[in-house]
C-alpha cells in the first residue's frame, strides 16, 4: 500500500534523472542553455543538467563528409557545364555553430554550392580541366574564410566531375584532332628543314674537292648494281674523261 502511494513520486524522479544525465561521446560536444540564455560547452562524458533550467544541444566534432549536387556552371568562354564536388569539413567551435547560424550543415551546403558556380564561371574550360588543383584550393580559401564565423573548418574541396554535353565533346575531339594534325606538320616541315640543311652542308663539302665527287659517283654506281635490273645506264662525268684523256695522248702510237 506504502509503495503505491510513493510510486507516482518514484516515477516523476526516475524522469528526473534520465533527463538530467547525459552521456556524451569522445567526439561530442554539448552546448547548454540555461533559461536560454548559453552557459558553457560541455563534454565529453558524464553531463548533470538541471530539468527544466537547462537544455543541451549536442554538437558533431567529426569530419563531415558532404557531396555538392550538380551545379549547373557556364564558363568565362561562354561552355556550358555540369559540375559536382565534395567538402570535407568539422565543427571546431561549438557553441559558435548552434549560437551563429541556423542548421550549419545546410548552410555550409549552400554556401558551397554558391561559392561553387563563383568561382568556376570566372575561368576557361581548358582551366577547370587541367587546373583542378588551383580551383580547389580556391574554392576552400572562400569556404573556410565564411565559414570562420560559425565556427566551422573546412579541411578540403575536390572537384569530382566536369560533365560537358554530347556538342561540346564532339567539338574538343575535332579541336584535339586539329591540333595533332598541326603538330605533325609542324614536325615534318622541320624535318624537311633540317634535310635540306643538311643536304646544302652535304653538297657544300663534296664541291671543294673533285675527288670527293668521284667517289661519290662510284658509290652510287655500287649502289644501282645491287638492284635486280639488267639494264644500267648511266651518265660518264667529263672529270673522268679529263682525267684519262691527257695519259692516253701521251702513249706512243696514240
Amino acid at each position: 500500500m506504502y509503495l503505491a502511494m510513493y510510486f507516482p513520486a518514484i516515477v516523476l524522479l526516475a524522469v528526473i534523472l534520465i533527463t538530467a544525465i547525459k552521456v556524451l561521446r569522445e567526439y561530442e560536444r554539448g552546448v547548454v542553455f540555461q533559461l536560454g540564455r548559453f552557459w558553457k560547452v560541455k563534454g565529453p562524458g558524464l553531463i548533470l543538467l538541471i530539468p527544466i533550467v537547462q537544455q543541451m544541444v549536442r554538437v558533431d566534432l567529426r569530419t563531415v563528409v558532404m557531396d555538392v549536387p550538380p551545379q549547373d556552371v557556364i564558363s568565362r568562354d561562354n561552355v556550358s557545364v555540369q559540375v559536382n564536388a565534395v567538402v570535407y569539413f568539422r565543427v571546431v567551435d561549438p557553441q559558435k555553430a548552434i549560437i551563429n547560424v541556423e542548421h550549419f550543415y545546410e548552410a555550409t551546403s549552400q554556401l558551397a554550392q554558391t561559392t561553387l558556380r563563383s568561382v568556376l564561371g570566372q575561368h576557361e574550360l581548358d582551366e577547370m580541366l587541367a587546373e583542378r588543383e588551383k580551383l580547389n584550393d580556391d574554392i576552400r580559401n572562400i569556404l573556410d574564410s565564411q565559414t570562420d564565423a560559425w565556427g566551422i573548418k573546412v579541411a578540403n574541396v575536390e572537384i569530382k566531375r566536369v560533365d560537358l554535353n554530347e556538342t561540346m565533346v564532339r567539338a574538343i575531339a575535332r579541336q584535339a584532332e586539329a591540333e595533332r594534325v598541326r603538330r605533325a606538320k609542324v614536325i615534318h616541315a622541320e624535318g624537311e628543314r633540317q634535310a635540306a640543311a643538311m643536304l646544302v652542308e652535304a653538297g657544300r663539302l663534296l664541291g671543294g674537292d673533285p675527288r670527293a665527287i668521284q667517289l661519290r659517283y662510284l658509290q652510287t654506281l655500287t649502289e644501282i648494281a645491287g638492284e635486280k635490273s639488267s639494264t644500267i645506264v648511266f651518265p660518264l662525268p667529263i672529270e673522268l674523261i679529263e682525267s684519262v684523256l691527257p695519259r692516253s695522248r701521251g702513249e706512243p702510237g696514240a
